[in-house]
Formats: structure tokens, sequence, C-alpha cells
């Protein structure tokens, strides 16, 4: 078998030998007159018709058989079988060119008329043909492709050219979105856009990536919420139901449901509170579910769901008391480290509220769903409302499969409440918790102006990880790499 660099060299030949015809190998553009997939729609009429057609695009196959060649062109809207023949309007010397230099991978255009084969195959017999772009690289094996995790991200063009289901899945995760944002404009909801660099991190608890701002020099985060006090600024404004979708950045572990970098959406719904919000919220992602999946019923990790089910709610304290026989309410920190100790679960941070929010991941997983959690303590609960009388918040969360799927609650509008809070949090920074919330006291002096009750809620591309039953990473179009430092792996002379 040729070694990777033999085969680059025989290309390269290859290119010289059009160069030396007078082809231009990587010309601007081409004249296709038809995408592909409107080609197969439109074949019966443009085959009576006689009509000529030009497409273009990557050469899949290739099946040459004397004096004809049948090739497969996928120009990313689908793919179609082109027949050469030699002497049957294409010149010996177009066709003697077309063999010796044109490989798997290479990008060519091609004109004719269409037929159908004896077996049926909707097909093109050339009348001429142009190379588009001479690859210098093989594509891996047809059937086998990239095979290695690795390889597969850092190559992720091919990959992306490969493997059909990997391509309908981001084409899938494209109409989630799209899905998202008709649904909150068909309800009235203005989408906005909000700052990305923050001065504080706020809206979300999350170690935050910083970087400079030089013509400011002043020190900055890129933010880890899809501006959360940002649109409860836009709700003291005027504007009664915003949303947006986009990128938020979180410095943390990667696992098969968190990454660095990944999209948000997050919605914002003023004279509503979390009842409100969890009636919307059930409501959109059974749209989703229905439009994006066209069904309700699911499986991931050991979990059967149907969100077509009546969604239960569950009490945070009681269902913590349930699984463990802890009252989170009276139980010290101590006595909570000692039962994530018998429970053999790993824990950071020695503040209560980090060891909750532990405690109650090791739960959340027991749960299947589809289910709100409510009623969350008001120390994991910073910018929700309280409950009158009690120090528990208007707060919910969707529960699928074992993972948390959003976040929302009645906001808190008190100022005087909420600048507590934000001191609290401020304590849990300075003894060293790097995931606390970042006070923004100019927010507090929003809230003084006022800011009418408004229900808050956000969630992510982790949903659409669930539903399409995959890791979070699987489904980054470019999940990150590190850098290669062998300049050699590339093989380029």
């Amino acid at each position: 078998m040729a070694s990777l660099e033999e085969i680059r060299i025989a290309r390269l030949k290859k290119l010289k030998k059009l160069q030396e015809a007078g082809v231009d190998s990587y010309p601007a553009k081409t004249d296709r007159n038809f995408e592909i997939a409107n080609l197969i729609k439109e074949f019966d009429s443009l085959q009576k018709e006689n009509k000529e057609v030009i497409i273009a695009g990557r050469v899949m196959a290739l099946r040459a058989q004397g004096a004809i060649v049948f090739v497969d062109i996928f120009d990313g809207t689908g793919k179609f079988q082109v027949l050469l023949k030699r002497e049957e309007r294409i010149t010996n010397e177009d066709f003697d060119l077309f063999i010796e230099t044109v490989d798997i991978g290479d990008f060519v255009q091609t004109a004719g008329t269409l037929f159908l084969t004896k077996k049926g195959q909707k097909t093109i017999q050339a009348s001429s043909w142009k190379m588009v772009t001479k690859s210098l690289r093989p594509l891996p094996e047809k059937w086998h492709g990239l095979q290695d995790t690795e390889e597969r991200y850092r190559k992720r063009y091919l990959d992306l050219l490969l493997n059909e289901e990997l391509r309908d899945l981001i084409i899938k995760k494209s109409k989630f979105w799209d899905v998202t944002r008709k649904f909150f404009k068909d309800k009235g909801f203005l989408e906005i856009e909000t700052p990305t660099l923050e001065l504080t991190t706020g809206g979300a608890e999350a170690r935050p990536f910083k970087t400079h701002h030089n013509d400011f020099d002043l020190d900055m985060y890129l933010r880890i919420s899809v501006g959360e006090l940002w649109q409860k600024r836009l709700s003291a404004a005027g504007f009664p139901k915003t949303f947006e979708i986009g990128r938020v950045y979180r410095n943390e572990g990667t696992s098969p449901e968190h990454l660095q970098e990944f999209t948000n959406m997050e919605f914002y719904w003023s004279y509503a509170d979390y009842k409100d919000g969890m009636s919307l919220v059930k409501e959109l992602y059974k749209n989703i579910a229905k439009e994006v999946f066209g069904k309700t019923k699911f499986e991931y990790n050991g979990h059967t769901f149907d969100l077509d089910d009546d969604w239960k709610e569950i009490d945070y304290t009681e269902e913590i008391n349930k699984q463990t026989g802890l009252d989170i309410e009276k139980v010290s920190e101590k006595e909570i480290k000692d039962k994530l100790n018998e429970l053999h679960v790993s824990y950071q941070g020695e503040n209560k509220e980090r060891l909750m929010d532990t405690l109650w991941k090791y739960c959340r997983k027991n749960i299947t769903g589809p289910a709100f959690l409510i009623n969350h303590p008001s120390l994991v609960a910073p910018l929700a409302k309280k409950i009158k009388d009690k120090n528990i918040t208007q707060m919910f969360q969707p529960i699928i499969a074992g993972s948390e799927v959003g976040r929302g609650y009645s906001e808190l509008n008190d100022p005087i409440d909420q600048e507590k809070r934000f001191d609290l949090q401020q304590k849990l920074i300075d003894s060293g918790d790097e995931e606390a919330m970042m006070p923004d006291f100019e927010f507090i002096e929003m809230l003084e102006h006022g800011m009418p009750p408004t229900c808050g809620f956000g969630f992510g591309e982790r949903l659409f990880a669930i539903l399409a039953n995959k890791p979070l990473r699987e489904l980054q179009t470019f999940p990150l790499m590190r850098p290669v430092r062998d300049q050699n792996v590339y093989n380029i002379k």
C-alpha cells in the first residue's frame, strides 16, 4: 500500500499534467446550473426536455470499465451519478485526461443530459468535464472512514464528509435552534443581543475565562450566561418579552454533558412567574422534540422518557432526604461530607452551597423524568425570588434522563434582598470559591429604579445532546483540540 507521501507525490504529478494541458485546477467559480438536490427533484421534467444540466461537486467514487467510467459526485445537497463514455460526446483526449488525472476526493464539474440506466439509476451522460479543485491528499477508506476519535475531531471536515449520521445531527442541531427561535418569536418575544465581554460574570455560577481589553486597559471576562443581568435591565426598560441565543464560556472540566464553549438560550418574560415559565418550557420542549426529531419518546444514558407524559414536580429538600436520609435544612457541612464519602462521591469546595449542590447531583442521576425540580433553598439560587415566609425559592429546573436541562425562576427584583445575597456570594469568592456568582452592584442600582415581576429561563445544547442520545462533544461542529506540536504529522514538504 502506498504511503501518504507517495500518494501526494503522485497527485502532484497529475496536477502538473493538468497544468501542461492548460487546465486551471483551482478556478474561482463553476458553471453549474443545478444543485444536486434540485436536480433529483426535477429529474423527470428535465429528462423530457433533454435539457443540458451542469453539476459540480466532490468525486466520491470512480468505476472505470474500459471505454466508460461512472463517477459519483457529491455537492453537499445530494449525490448523483455521471457517465463518461469515450468517443460518445467525450473526445478521446478529454476522456484520457480524466482517467489520468482525476482521483476520488477531487472536485469536478460535468455537463450533459439526463437518462435512466437499465437498473433505473438517475444519471448524467457527460458531454464535457473540467477540474474544479485537485485534491493532493486521499479521503479515508470509504467503508471505515476515520476510526480514531482524536483524528475524527481533528479532521472534522473529513468526518463530516464521510459520516452521514453526524452530518444529519449537525443539520438537526441547526433546526433545533431554528425551531426554538420561531417558537419565541411566535409567542411575541423580541430577539436581542447582549455583551459577551463583561466586567462581572453575572447570571450563573461557574469559573470564567479571563481576557484583557487593551483600549480601556481593563481585565474582563467572557460571559457565562446569555445576558441574564442585561435582559433584566431590558425588562426594567420596558421590553416585556426578550430572548437571546448565543455562545457562552465556562472555564471548567469536560464531560459528556459539559464543555467550555457552547450555545445557550435565555428568555425573560415580564409580569409572569416561575409557574408560567414551567408551562411555557414544557410546551417548548415538546415542540422541539416533535419538530426536530418527529417523536416525544427518547432513550439516554439508561433512561427511557416520553415528553408527552405528565411532568412531575419534585421538591429539592424532600428528594435529597428520600435518597440519602439527610435533611439539608438542618445538616452541617461535616454531615454532608460524611454522606458524600459514604456514597463514594468526590466533591470540591468546603462551603455548604457547593456541598449541597454535589449531593443533589448524585440524587439527580436517579430521576428519569420528565420532571421539574422546585423549592430550591435560597443558598443555591442567589437570583431567585423566595416563596413568602420560607427559605426556599421560586426556581425550577427541567430534569430529563438524570440531567438538568435548563434553569429558571421568578426573578428576584427586591434590591435589598438581592444585595444581601450578592454579599453572601462575595464572601464565598473571598473564601476561594471560584464558581460563586460575581456581584454586580450596578444591577442593584437598576433594581432600585424598579423592575417588574419577571420570569427568566435558560437552557442549552445539553438538551439536544440528550434527545440525540449523544455526548455533547460529539455534537460540536469543531470540538476544541490541543494543537499538534509536531508539524511532521502533516507530512508537508
